[in-house]
């Protein structure tokens, strides 16, 4: 069966992902179009460098074609957010995008991008499962759709480029380390930072289906490289995006990785103390509560939201949103389209460096000084489908009076469950539906609290 997850649908070349269920998925989309009379409208198609992506594009188009949509379809592997602003630069009627993002290389993915150039909802991706899991027959159409292919480079870099001060950028003449890994950044984030100014160094250069033999995934875990040549070359930040760039990752002067947990706040504090942003912050319930403390200081109003960041996009499309962001490494701001962009995060963290004029670690110990230190951890559980339903059964229905010896001041069942300790640490379970895991978030005020409460949960849960 083809699932859709909460950013499109996912699965293994050849297992699950082979050209005949691409094909299905594709007429699901095209179906929807011709429904929702969006087919007369232009339609865009890219794609992440992995193995074959670029011709499951091809063969989207086809489907496209022959049911009489016209489409434009990208040169080369081309960044998801970059994909996505096309949507709304051309007025087009979506964008469908063959990415499985920061999944390993074996994965494959298709991803669509509705005509509000942000993640699909719910009730849009519910229709596109059903027809994707049933035979349909595309009416035929009057006349064959056309297809042209385009290279947006250009166009969105002058884009983005209106978010940040320029010449401020260039006057800091930054040294930089860029790590593409292997992904749709590379060619689209060095090529921005050497026109501000800056000096680059580019890791990972290239196209690589395999992604090197790791996941493309700009997390701790695997950014040693980019943290070593930070060090190496005194530079004073390395930043990096996953393998369709709509995610960021951080490493400071001292080679010291910076979650997103906390670049978001710092971006956030950056973009309402030195730039006048007004409105509101929208974060999902597994992402720091240290964005809670930024806004309480301004007297900004908070939203918590699922995990995913179509959640996020809807606030953002219905009222003005400074920034929002999610603890996977996914952000975007005020003015920008509904979907996260990892070039902007990164370009924005660029900025905040020139403004302030001071190393990235005194920047976060100056934020912390003023709101007070939070610790986070993440951590997945492996189980098996029938322990996931017994653990978070246990969870759902056995709320605790107390955890890791804090009384439990609010239990939230919104995604999962989330349990807000009186001390404000807070500890989130959630099951995924595409893997057999339990994924677990936990913050504390103590980085040895982590543990601890990471423990009640799992005793919590029967394990």
């Amino acid at each position: 069966m083809i699932k859709f997850g909460t950013d499109g649908w996912r699965a293994v070349i050849s297992e699950e992902f082979t050209f005949d269920n691409v094909r299905k998925v594709a007429k699901a989309i095209a179906c929807y179009l011709i429904n929702h009379k969006l087919n007369k409208k232009l339609l865009i198609i890219g794609y992440d460098p992995r193995f074959l992506a670029d011709k499951f594009a091809e063969e989207v188009a086809k489907i496209m074609l022959e049911a009489g949509i016209d489409c434009y379809l990208t040169e080369r592997d081309t960044p998801t957010p970059i994909i996505a602003w096309e949507v709304k630069d051309k007025k087009a009627a979506g964008a469908i995008v063959l990415t499985a993002s920061h999944n390993p290389a074996q994965y494959c993915g298709i991803k669509f991008i509705p005509e509000y150039a942000g993640p699909a909802d719910s009730i849009i991706t519910a229709e596109l499962q059903e027809n994707s899991n049933k035979e349909i027959t595309l009416p035929a159409a009057k006349q064959k759709g056309k297809i042209e292919r385009f290279e947006p480079r250009q166009r969105y870099l002058s884009y983005i480029k209106s978010f940040v001060d320029v010449d401020l950028i260039k006057k800091a003449k930054l040294k930089v380390v860029y790590d593409a890994m292997y992904g749709a950044g590379r060619g689209y984030m060095d090529k921005l930072l050497q026109d501000l100014g800056c000096q680059v160094e580019v890791l990972h250069g290239t196209r690589d289906v395999l992604f090197g033999g790791g996941s493309p995934e700009p997390t701790d875990e695997f950014l040693d490289e980019l943290k070593e040549a930070v060090v190496r070359n005194s530079a004073q930040v390395g930043l990096a995006n996953d393998g369709d760039a709509d995610r960021f990752g951080v490493v400071d002067e001292k080679g010291d990785f910076l979650t997103a947990n906390q670049i978001i706040p710092l971006v956030f504090n950056y973009l309402v103390s030195k730039k006048g942003y007004k409105g509101s912050v929208v974060r999902s319930l597994a992402t720091s509560h240290l964005i809670d403390r930024v806004a309480q200081r301004y007297k900004i109003k908070v939203h918590e939201t699922p995990v995913g960041f179509k959640y996020i996009a809807q606030f953002m499309m219905k009222e003005s949103v400074i920034i929002g962001g999610e603890e996977s490494g996914g952000l975007s701001v005020k003015g920008h389209i509904p979907e996260k962009d990892g070039i902007l995060a990164c370009l924005l963290v660029v900025e905040m460096l020139a403004a302030y004029k001071k190393p990235l670690s005194v920047i976060w110990a100056d934020l912390i000084s003023s709101t007070g230190e939070i610790y986070t951890q993440r951590v997945n559980l492996e189980l098996t489908q029938e322990k996931k339903e017994t653990f978070m059964s246990k969870l759902t229905s056995q709320a605790p009076e107390e955890l890791a010896g804090l009384k439990v001041a609010t239990v939230n069942k919104v995604d999962g469950v989330k349990l807000i300790l009186a001390d404000g640490s807070w500890v989130l379970a959630r099951s995924s539906g595409t893997e057999p895991l339990i994924r677990t978030y936990v913050e504390a005020r103590k980085p040895e609290q982590l543990d601890v409460i990471f423990s009640g949960l799992k005793q919590l849960g029967g394990m």
